[in-house]
């Protein structure tokens, strides 16, 4: 399981908050939710998003921005236009004078807004947990990540925009694993490019030396492996595997394996159903209290004391 994957395995794929948006000039949607990441689409008319202190980006229909971290921002329909809603913690919404407007802009199945009749369409879907292993990918972008409908090309946005408005049994699980496939897309995207900083591991999985590798120890990070096992795999000497992988992931392969073993104990530490026990066993630990050890050094507080 590599980090992408991760995005659709741990927490951040269960739950997610999602609604279309319609909404008549003039708006601008102030966002102080304070979720963790949070992706919003054009499907139609323009927008404005406005991040705090920097210059605003332009969208247009099929263009999609993803906002990571809880840094307040804004999406408008100009530049100019004072913020008409703000959204706060559990997607209550409010007028400037603090009137709530969760009734007022309620527009039927998971759709909000001050227009049925809106010239600008959005779908907006946040996700209300975070997760280490997904972490370690997304703090390698920008607060703000626009990618365009040219870019993308994918046909995930029309088919997310017809389905959200249904209220069929199991829409919630559709609406999530839809939501996932678009994130993933737009993050595939943006990583693409030449200017952006994607992470070592992350750029070394299309290595033919360290690649293959490095897929094996993210799916089976249970096993026991050695920088010896690992060079197997990818039949090279020990030496020769050791300096290939950290010219190209950035650490060498052990320090990579204990920050991976341990952002996946402390996503699995959510799942109250699990013991420490079996995350141990499950992340390449003989025993709980080896466990703990390590995930103390790594994150400053025990397993125990780490969970929610």
């Amino acid at each position: 399981m590599d980090g992408l994957s991760a995005l659709l395995e741990g927490p951040r794929a269960r739950g997610a908050f999602l609604v279309r948006c319609l909404m008549a000039a003039p708006w601008a949607i102030r966002m102080e939710d304070e979720v963790p990441i949070s992706l919003t689409a054009v499907v139609r008319g323009t927008a404005w998003a406005r991040p705090d202190g920097r210059p605003p980006l332009e969208l247009t229909a099929g263009d999609v921005v993803v906002a990571i971290g809880r840094e307040p921002w804004t999406l408008a329909d100009r530049v100019t236009t004072p913020v008409t809603v703000t959204i706060r913690p559990g997607q209550q919404c409010y007028a400037p004078d603090g009137r709530g407007l969760s009734e007022e802009y309620d527009l039927g199945v998971r759709s909000w807004g001050n227009s049925l009749a809106g010239e600008t369409v959005l779908l907006s879907g946040s996700y209300l947990v975070d997760g280490e292993v997904s972490g370690r990918l997304l703090r390698a972008l920008p607060t703000l990540v626009v990618v365009t409908e040219k870019e993308l090309g994918s046909p995930l946005l029309p088919l997310l925009a017809t389905e959200i408005v249904r209220d069929d049994p199991g829409q919630n699980a559709v609406l999530d694993r839809l939501l996932d496939l678009l994130l993933i897309a737009v993050l595939r995207t943006w990583f693409s490019r030449p200017e952006a900083a994607a992470p070592g591991w992350y750029a070394a999985q299309g290595d033919p030396v360290v690649g293959p590798a490095l897929r094996r120890l993210q799916a089976d990070p249970g096993l026991p492996w050695t920088v010896a096992t690992l060079a197997g795999t990818a039949a090279v000497s020990r030496a020769t595997f050791a300096r290939r992988f950290t010219e190209t992931v950035g650490e060498p392969p052990m320090t990579f394996l204990t920050g991976w073993r341990l952002a996946l104990a402390a996503d699995l530490l959510t799942d109250p159903a699990l013991t420490l026990e079996a995350i141990a066993r499950r992340v390449g630990y003989s025993t709980a209290f080896a466990l703990s050890s390590a995930f103390k050094r790594q994150y400053g507080v025990s397993p125990r004391e780490y969970r929610p």
